[in-house]
């Protein structure tokens, strides 16, 4: 599977690549554009680039990516866009994980390459919702998938944002069979709730994870078309919200939402374990807090 996968494995990385490439850009675009509004008088965010590098245990090359945040813009009160491409051996805490998900023979090949795009935006506005979005490949000698998706998680709910932001994913997915949508986003409300709080961190979106139905290239092409969606189910939001007064109250209640956004991660997120056990940078891995939180 090694020799095989080879050109794969860069076509895949370089996807998620371009698509930084392309939300990096749409959203200082957004920046430059937003010159009314209660943060007019801010300068323009821009994003921060900084290679991350992961090391061996034994300090070789274990791959590494690009760490780009923007803080303290007219829009984006702190957003995090990171691509990175990372591989060498799993260690025994990861393997025994890999394996009660029941990826075959990663005990006795621990060897692993994975590749991907992880994005999380906390916005200045709190008529604005933050938003998540991730897709990955992940490959083994013995298996690979893909996983991600893309949820919303406002703090001050709009019915008719939802709606949007729902019926762009399905309209990417649905070319891929009538029922995957219905399959990503059930999974989404499972996978986003928190059990200890009783509740969703936001309204949904998709998700998938250990996606390998037997054929790469339809699988890659779904994972392709969840990151297309991105952009135009979310630009629209913000640019409808972003110069919407707001209270004081308001702020608060983002604030509240943003210490839930922030104990879901921590607990309970699948891609901030990994990323964590396997020795990526945590201040990359760790971007996906939000800049201010608070707790009732």
């Amino acid at each position: 599977m090694t020799d095989d996968f080879t050109e794969r494995k860069a076509r895949a990385s370089g996807w998620f690549r371009r698509l930084r490439d392309d939300i990096v850009t749409a959203f200082e675009g957004l920046e430059d554009s937003h010159a009314d509004g209660p943060f007019a008088d801010l300068p323009p965010g821009r994003f921060d680039v900084t290679p991350t590098v992961r090391s061996a245990d034994d300090g070789s090359d274990a791959g590494g990516g690009l760490m780009s945040v923007m803080r303290g813009g007219r829009v984006f009160e702190k957003v995090g866009v990171n691509v990175s491409t990372v591989y060498g051996t799993l260690g025994s805490a990861a393997q025994k994980s890999m394996a009660a998900r029941g990826v075959p023979g990663i005990e006795s090949d621990p060897r692993f390459w994975a590749s991907g795009i992880s994005l999380v935006a906390h916005m200045r506005n709190p008529h604005v919702p933050a938003v998540h979005m991730n897709t990955r490949m992940f490959w083994t000698p013995n298996a690979w998938w893909f996983g991600g998706g893309s949820d919303l998680n406002p703090c001050l709910e709009y019915d008719a944002d939802t709606a949007h932001f729902h019926a762009t994913q399905k309209a990417h997915l649905d070319p891929h069979g009538a029922d995957l949508y219905p399959a990503l986003k059930a999974w989404a409300d499972e996978y986003f709730y928190i059990p200890h709080r009783k509740r969703a961190r936001g309204v949904g979106g998709v998700f998938m994870d250990d996606r390998n139905t037997g054929d790469w290239e339809t699988d890659f092409a779904l994972t392709q078309d969840i990151g297309r969606a991105f952009l135009p189910a979310y630009v629209p939001l913000v640019e409808t919200r972003r110069t919407q007064a707001f209270t004081e109250a308001d702020k608060d209640a983002q604030l509240v939402h943003r210490g839930l956004y922030a104990e879901y991660n921590l607990v309970y997120d699948r891609g901030t374990k990994f990323g964590l056990a396997t020795g990526h940078d945590p201040d990359a891995v760790l971007m996906s807090l939000p800049p201010l939180a608070k707790w009732a």
